[in-house]
């Protein structure tokens, strides 16, 4: 098994994210918060989920963050008749040798750009499960481990019904966030019209800033940060509340409890502290958790969205006023150490 890079500093993580976002930004305008939370959930390990109405420039955002941070992307537009061999790969016969070869299919990459997964059924949909969550395919019997690191990056409309397929709640859990890129206002859409009159030309690059390597040092760099027992404490008591809401009928699983932490962690890094605000969490906490919720039929047809109940449980359960106003004295193994 191959040695991981030695892990990254946290002033040498903040650096380098910074840098992969100017760069990211120098195309994908006016989009530097869900960028952010995009490269924080990729630094915490995760999946990210972009859902919004089409032309606004999520896969142009999921194509710069694989070049920037210089992992192999493969783009694969789905479709209602898409396989699961389609992403997975199969074994192929070949007469010169009697045998049965087995061809990697496009997930065998480093970011993995699932465009409009909504369109797909929901048993090719399910083949991007086991990747999501164990790092590996099956395919007759045969498991195949995907190379590291491994992450996927998809699109969905949410305003266009007729020929999709509603996500699975097993999938959606998977996806560390949802994010909403939302419209640019009139001078961004400006500065956006301007940006591509300067380039002369229709596709973007992007150069990469690190490569796959410096990534998974990066990603390293994060574990070693610790959090405060009462950051964790927090993140279970917003979790824990979105069961008891009124207007949820399944609430954020203990997964989500454990994202809220992850992503506050991987921000303060960006931001360049070995230590989580509860400001980190309250920041990541709608686009951690309203995906995870299961609404009632009556708040559903009386108008609630998830977003609503997240925002409203973060509003009420207080939280822990005095940590993070400075670094954990207890903490040994902090990447700022």
């Amino acid at each position: 098994m191959p040695s991981l890079p030695a892990p990254l500093s946290v002033d040498d993580v903040a650096r380098l994210g910074a840098a992969v976002l100017d760069r990211v930004e120098s195309v994908v305008i006016g989009m530097r918060e869900p960028l952010t939370l995009a490269l924080a959930s990729i630094l915490a390990g995760g999946h990210v989920l972009f859902e919004d109405v089409p032309g606004l420039g999520k896969t142009l955002a999921a194509r710069s963050i694989a070049a920037a941070v210089g992992l192999d992307f493969r783009r694969l537009q789905c479709t209602p008749d898409l396989l699961p061999s389609d992403i997975t790969g199969s074994f192929v016969y070949l007469p010169q040798t009697a045998e049965f070869e087995f061809r990697p299919g496009p997930v065998f990459t480093g970011l993995f750009l699932a465009d409009e997964i909504n369109r797909t059924s929901p048993k090719t949909q399910s083949a991007l499960l086991e990747a999501m969550a164990e790092g590996q395919v099956s395919v007759e019997g045969s498991s195949f481990a995907l190379p590291q690191p491994f992450h996927v990056v998809a699109t969905a409309n949410p305003i266009e019904s007729e020929g999709t397929y509603a996500l699975p709640e097993a999938q959606l859990d998977r996806f560390m966030v949802r994010l909403s890129v939302g419209y640019p206002d009139a001078a961004g859409e400006r500065q956006v019209l301007l940006a591509r009159v300067a380039r002369r030309r229709e596709v973007a690059v992007v150069a990469p800033v690190t490569d796959a390597d410096t990534l998974l040092a990066m990603q390293a760099g994060v574990e070693r940060v610790d959090v405060d027992p009462d950051i964790a404490a927090y993140c279970v008591a917003l979790a824990a509340a979105t069961r008891r809401h009124r207007s949820v009928e399944v609430g954020a699983s203990p997964r989500g409890s454990q994202g809220l932490l992850l992503m506050a962690r991987a921000l303060a890094v960006l931001a360049g502290r070995d230590f989580v605000l509860p400001d980190d969490v309250k920041r990541v906490a709608v686009p951690v958790l309203a995906h995870r919720l299961t609404l009632t039929v009556s708040a559903w047809t009386g108008g609630v969205s998830p977003q609503d109940v997240v925002a409203e449980v973060v509003a009420a359960v207080p939280g822990p006023p005095a940590v993070g106003t400075r670094a954990p004295e207890h903490v040994e193994g902090s990447a700022g150490a």
